[in-house]
């Protein structure tokens, strides 16, 4: 008696994509399978050595015209088995309706979702002038520079001829949906500190360690002063502040030696609202304070800062809104906390919303025990089926003739 949607979607979940080691071939089949019975065209395209991308076509009656973009990536996290109600890989479903593994919210949901909403229009006999492509990625969760990063470079991308995205976004505990129309840039620093070494025994000056306390405070003074400003405006989200954290501390090889180097590693967050060029003075400024022999380095910078426009007057968000106001869907507006690839999207130039349509829903992305509701599930199906049917037939823009 279960919805064959629901099904579908237990079957997906099943499949073992976790890192470090994801089934990427398994998935492929998989999704392959369910795009040739949706008459679906399908490509693949390899960006590197076991890294490949899939992507699903809806010819649209006009393939001029710009298409839309539907991306979802198959990798998930890894889980801590011994914290989980039940096996993170078998797709269990409760009395309530509640199926628990790992990938239910992040974001395997959302591919079947968009995968089911197909099929519901093109059952119903619907076409639309607009192409829709589905591009399955590897490798998100761990960056995505072997996933999406690479394949908008590739010709591949640019002949899909993308008009708008859209992209995963967050569960919401709440009766609204979240919608994210960009995201803060990722920035992972690494400290490294050099000092005078020595015998534990004794009062060296010009240590490694004193420069990496003050190198630290300063840092850290910065992320409080960013937790109270988020905490005191009830009018900003995680989004809207910059967040810090140290990750790593690294540096000595006794007891009794005083280390002549550490180092430290901050993940930080930083909202398209800040200029750049002036953070990153700041952390240049903290590092100077903290005395000689004090350098910096990135592990991952990322400088764009592209938004996609929720202006009335922008013909896709129009789009987009017009249908959630008809469905009644109160939509919350934010900046996405993490990172997704619709950064990469957005970077190629063309506009992206993050959005998985999950409301009601504690958010449990890479958490213990994370789950989706099937109502919810299929709830989701029938706005994708909405949002795809407004998208799809956007009239011809200015650009497009």
């Amino acid at each position: 008696s279960e919805n064959p949607s629901v099904t579908l979607f237990r079957e997906y979940l099943r499949i073992d994509t976790v890192h470090p080691k994801p089934d990427y071939d398994a998935a492929v089949r998989f999704l392959e399978r369910v795009g040739t019975d949706l008459g679906l065209a399908c490509q693949k395209v390899e960006v590197c050595q076991g890294r490949v991308v899939l992507v699903l076509t809806w010819q649209g009656t006009n393939p001029r015209l710009r298409s839309i973009l539907l991306n979802s990536h198959t990798d998930v996290v890894p889980v801590f088995e011994e914290h989980w109600t039940y096996p993170p890989f078998e797709a269990v479903k409760d009395s309530q309706g509640n199926i628990y593994a790992r990938g239910a919210q992040d974001m395997k949901c959302v591919s079947i979702q968009y995968l089911e909403a197909i099929r519901r229009l093109k059952t119903e006999g619907k076409s639309f002038a607009r192409t829709i492509h589905l591009t399955f990625v590897p490798d998100e969760e761990v960056g995505g520079h072997k996933g999406m990063e690479m394949f908008v470079k590739r010709p591949e991308f640019k002949a899909l001829n993308v008009g708008f995205a859209m992209d995963e976004g967050l569960a919401s505990p709440s009766d609204t949906f979240s919608v994210f129309y960009g995201e803060r840039s990722p920035w992972w620093i690494k400290v490294k500190c050099m000092g005078s070494p020595g015998h534990g025994s004794r009062f060296i000056s010009n240590t490694a360690a004193e420069k990496m306390h003050k190198v630290i405070n300063s840092f850290l003074a910065f992320r409080e002063s960013e937790k109270q400003r988020l905490k005191s405006d009830s009018s900003l989200t995680l989004g809207d502040v910059t967040s810090l954290n140290m990750t790593m501390l690294e540096g000595g090889v006794s007891f009794n030696v005083v280390p002549s180097e550490m180092a430290a590693s901050f993940d930080i967050r930083i909202p398209p609202t800040v200029d750049l060029k002036a953070f990153e003075e700041q952390v240049a400024t903290w590092c100077r304070s903290a005395g000689d022999g004090v350098t910096y380095e990135f592990h991952q910078k990322c400088m764009d800062q592209h938004i996609t426009s929720t202006e009335e007057s922008d013909p896709w968000w129009k789009a987009f809104s017009g249908v959630c106001r008809d469905m009644k869907m109160q939509l919350k507006l934010e900046i996405f906390p993490a990172a997704t690839d619709s950064r990469y999207i957005r970077a190629a130039g063309h506009p992206a919303i993050g959005f998985s349509p999950m409301n009601r829903t504690p958010v449990l992305l890479h958490d213990h025990n994370e789950f989706l509701n099937e109502q919810v599930f299929l709830r989701g199906i029938e706005i994708y089926a909405r949002l795809l049917s407004a998208l799809a037939s956007v009239p011809p823009l200015p650009a497009e003739g």
